[in-house]
Formats: structure tokens, sequence, C-alpha cells
């Protein structure tokens, strides 16, 4: 597997962690899932052989976590990738994501069409909505966990492989090579062993969701060409996916044989299926 470089961007004081590989031709920004990392695009970066650089989003690996004051909300998310795009000086790029990754990539190329010349999406199109009828309750619930005080992190573990067994006992589905990546980015040590980096938070509710009609009305201004990779045994069966994907402008869909984290666990038939798409639609 191809060596990542580290990146630290500066993002008007707010610091994200980023792991970019090299390549030649258009570059590719990469957003991971919820409590993933930039190491989830480890086994299938080296096999794109185009230059990309996986985020570390706000709060997961090596990034900074938002202050204590301050909720956490979707809108954040897009807002730090839009600026990464400045901070790495990119005009022009194909974006990616996967799960949260492809809901947040979803909105920003929804919102900066002609930033973009193409989307892949893995396992995700868009992200969750909710009811308006929840608007009020939900957002109750999260102040209310809001006042909750945000503490330091203690032990969980005494040596990486527990934490790797814990994470896979979260997700079967994870290889443990694919789970050792996520760990070893997303561990830190403290007095007593090993405890998870990212921001406790993130396992919280969310504040505010959009609704569906919202969500739509994003998919269907999204103009560059978009490439659906969907796990045979992935998200693809959730309920009003394939009411989503007839939203779209310009979609071509691919299903490969796996689970959820496929582009982790499986890389070589997703990266197929992007260089592929890539080649014919650029």
């Amino acid at each position: 597997m191809t060596a990542a470089s580290e990146l630290s961007l500066s993002l008007n004081g707010f610091r994200l962690a980023a792991q970019q590989w090299d390549g030649d031709g258009l570059p590719i920004l990469a957003l991971h899932g919820w409590l993933d990392n930039a190491a989830s695009f480890a086994p299938l970066a080296p096999l794109l052989e185009q230059p990309l650089c996986a985020l570390d989003q706000a709060g997961h690996g090596a990034s900074d976590h938002r202050p204590p004051a301050q909720m956490l909300h979707l809108v954040d998310y897009i807002a730090d990738a839009h600026a990464a795009l400045t901070s790495l000086g990119w005009s022009r790029c194909i974006l990616m994501g996967h799960s949260m990754g492809a809901g947040i990539a979803t909105l920003l190329a929804a919102a900066c069409p002609e930033r973009f010349a193409a989307l892949v999406l893995l396992d995700g199109l868009g992200p969750m909505a909710s009811p308006a009828s929840e608007l009020t309750s939900t957002l109750r619930k999260a102040l209310d966990e809001h006042q909750q005080p945000v503490r330091p992190p203690t032990a969980q573990y005494r040596d990486l492989d527990e934490a790797v067994a814990a994470r896979r006992r979260f997700d079967p589905t994870l290889s443990e090579a694919s789970a050792a990546l996520l760990c070893e980015r997303n561990l830190v040590a403290v007095d007593g062993g090993l405890a998870w980096r990212s921001d406790p938070r993130l396992r919280g509710t969310s504040a505010v969701r959009l609704t569906e009609p919202q969500v739509e009305a994003a998919l269907s201004a999204l103009t560059m060409p978009t490439l659906l990779v969907w796990a045979q045994q992935g998200l693809r069966q959730r309920t009003g996916m394939a009411e989503r994907v007839t939203l779209l402008p310009d979609a071509t869909e691919v299903e490969v044989a796996g689970h959820h984290h496929v582009h982790m666990n499986s890389p070589q038939p997703v990266a197929a299926a992007i260089r592929s798409f890539l080649a014919a639609r650029l």
C-alpha cells in the first residue's frame, strides 16, 4: 500500500488534518464517513493513481474538535470542505464521499457545481433527513445533551488489538485490517492505555436535520456526472434511496459485492468502477 503524506490545513484558525496521495490528473477531495477518518481511503487511493486528499473531518482522526460551546451541525462540515479547497489551491476537482461524507459531498456539489468535474458517492446519497414535525423535539433533545460537559478522554483499551476488537464489535462487517487502519489514526495515548481521539459529541443528537424535500432539491441540482458505487449489502436498500437516485440529472450506478465499507475491505472493484467512470466521462 502506497504511503500517504500528512497535511495540516488551517481554516481561519481551525485545523483540519489530512492525508494526501500523489498521482496524475485532476485531484480528488475525499470525505469519510461518521466516526471514520482519512485512513478510510488508504486502501483505495493508491489504486486510483490520481492526486487524492482525504480530510479528517472536524472531531475525527487528528483534526481539531469544535469548541465546547459550539454545537455540531452538518452545514459546518460542508463549510470545512469548501474552505479546504481554498487551502489546497484547487479551483476544480473531483469530489468523493463515503456514507456521511457522501451526504456532505452531495450538498457541497449542489451548492458549488462549478467547482467539481465529477461526483463519486460510495454507498451513500445525500444526508439523513427527518420529517419537519420532528424539528422541535429533536432540537430540545440536542440542547439538553449540549448542557453536559465535555470531559477529557480516559483510558478505554490496553492496546491497539483491544481497540480493533471493539471497533469490529461496533461494525462486524469491517475486516480486521480495515478496523486497524481506522483505529491507528483515531487513538491517543493516555494514562493507563489508549482512548478514542474522536469528539464524543459525534455520538449525540443532531440538532437540526434537513427534510426530505430539501435533500431532493439538492439532488436535483447536481449537474455534474455522478457515480454511485453501492455495496451489495450496504445502504442501497434504505427506504427512499431508490427515489433519490431518480432525481439525479446525470447518474451512473455500479454495485459491488461487499458491505458498507467495501472501499476499504475490497478496494479493487471500487477502484475499477471509479477509473472506468472517470475515463469515460472526463
